[in-house]
C-alpha cells in the first residue's frame, strides 16, 4: 500500500480527499487557462467567444455532474444537477447587478473579463467559508434546516411581490460611500490597474484605489448577498457539502463567462425572478413536508425546479418579445 493512500482516501467533510483533489484540479486548470492562455491580454469579449467560453464551462459542469453520479450514485448525480441549476438560475439576477456596477462605474468591456475573473477567485473562497460553517452548523444542529426553510419561503414570498423594474440605486449605495470615505480611490481609469501610486493633496506619492477596484469590491458583496439566498437553497436539497461546494462553483464559473452574451439581453429575462420565487417556495416547501411524507426524490427536485425555470424563460421571452433591445452603456462604448 502506498504511504500517500490513506491520505487520498481519507474522509472531509464527509467525502474521500482524492475527490476534492480531482474537483480542485479541475477548477484550477479552467482558470490557468481561461486567464494564462485565453486571455493573457486585456481585449474586448465579443458575444460569439462569450458564448463558446460559457458553453465550455457549462459542459465541463455536466461531464463532473455525470462523474459525480459515477462515483458518488444516482441520487448524489442528481442532486449536483439540481445545485447546479438552482445556481446559475438564482445568479441571473447578479448578472443585471453586474451589468449596472461596470455602468455606473464607467468599466469599458476590455477591462471586465479580468474584474469578473479575480471576482471568482473571491468567490471560490468565500463560499467554501459559508458551506463549510452551513455544513458544520446543520451537522451539529439539524434544526438549523427549518430556519432555512423559512427564510426560503420569505424570500420566495418576498420575490413573488416585487416589482419586475426594482433595480437598486448604485449611486446612494452605502458601500460605495464607505469605501469612498475611507479609501483614497481615483476619478479615473489607469488602465487594467486596481492600484496606483499618485500624489495626494499635499504631494505626497501615496497608493489610491481605482474605479476597477471598487468594481471589484462591489461584485464581491454582490456574490455574498446573493450567497444567502443560492447556499440555503441547496443545502435543502442535499446536506452533503462536497454536491453543495462544487454545483456551486460550476455554476458560476460558466456564468461569469456567459456574462458578456447575457448583459446586453438580461432584460429578456424580467420574468425569471418569479419562477426563481416559486423555486425557492417549492425547496422551503420541501423542508417542512419531510416529517410528513419524507424526503423528496432527487429526480422529483430536478424535474419542478427544471419545469419552473423553463416556464419562467419561455414567459420572459414571451412578454418582452417586442422590447428594444438595450442600448449599450457608456462603459461598453469605450
Amino acid at each position: 500500500m502506498s504511504t500517500l493512500e490513506p491520505f487520498f482516501m481519507a474522509e472531509f467533510l464527509g467525502t474521500a480527499t482524492w475527490l476534492w483533489l480531482v474537483f480542485i484540479t479541475i477548477v484550477v486548470s479552467l482558470l490557468v487557462f481561461d486567464l494564462g492562455v485565453l486571455h493573457r491580454e486585456h481585449r474586448e469579449i465579443g458575444v460569439k467567444e462569450s458564448l463558446l467560453l460559457s458553453a465550455g464551462y457549462i459542459t465541463a459542469g455536466l461531464l463532473f455532474g455525470l462523474w459525480v453520479w459515477q462515483v458518488k450514485g444516482g441520487a448524489a448525480g442528481m442532486d449536483f444537477y439540481t445545485g447546479f441549476l438552482i445556481e446559475k438560475s438564482l445568479s441571473m439576477d447578479n448578472v443585471f447587478l453586474m451589468a449596472m456596477i461596470f455602468s455606473f462605474l464607467a468599466i469599458p468591456r476590455k477591462y471586465q473579463h479580468e474584474v469578473l475573473f479575480w471576482g471568482i477567485l473571491g468567490v471560490i473562497v468565500l463560499r467554501a467559508i459559508m458551506i463549510g460553517l452551513g455544513a458544520a452548523l446543520i451537522a451539529e444542529f439539524s434544526w438549523i434546516l427549518y430556519l432555512f426553510g423559512a427564510f426560503l419561503l420569505l424570500t420566495g414570498v418576498k420575490m413573488l411581490f416585487s416589482k419586475v423594474d426594482d433595480h437598486p440605486d448604485l449611486a446612494e449605495n452605502k458601500l460605495v460611500k464607505f469605501v469612498r470615505r475611507h479609501m483614497r480611490v481615483t476619478d479615473r481609469l489607469h488602465e487594467g490597474r486596481f492600484f496606483v501610486r499618485q500624489p495626494d493633496a499635499t504631494g505626497k506619492s501615496v497608493v489610491w484605489a481605482t474605479p476597477l477596484f471598487l468594481a471589484l469590491v462591489l461584485i464581491e458583496c454582490a456574490d455574498l448577498v446573493f450567497a444567502v439566498d443560492s447556499v440555503p437553497a441547496i443545502f435543502a436539497i442535499t446536506q452533503d457539502p462536497f454536491i453543495v461546494y462544487t454545483s456551486n462553483i460550476f455554476a458560476i464559473l460558466g456564468l461569469r463567462a456567459l456574462y458578456f452574451a447575457l448583459a446586453a439581453m438580461i432584460h429578456r429575462f424580467a420574468y425569471l425572478k418569479y419562477a426563481l420565487a416559486l423555486v425557492l417556495v417549492f425547496i422551503g416547501c420541501k423542508i417542512f413536508l419531510v416529517g410528513i411524507i419524507g424526503k423528496t426524490p432527487p429526480v422529483i427536485s430536478l424535474s419542478v425546479t427544471l419545469s419552473l425555470l423553463l416556464g419562467g424563460v419561455l414567459l420572459s421571452l414571451w412578454k418582452t418579445r417586442n422590447d428594444p433591445p438595450l442600448v449599450d452603456s457608456e462603459a461598453n462604448r469605450h
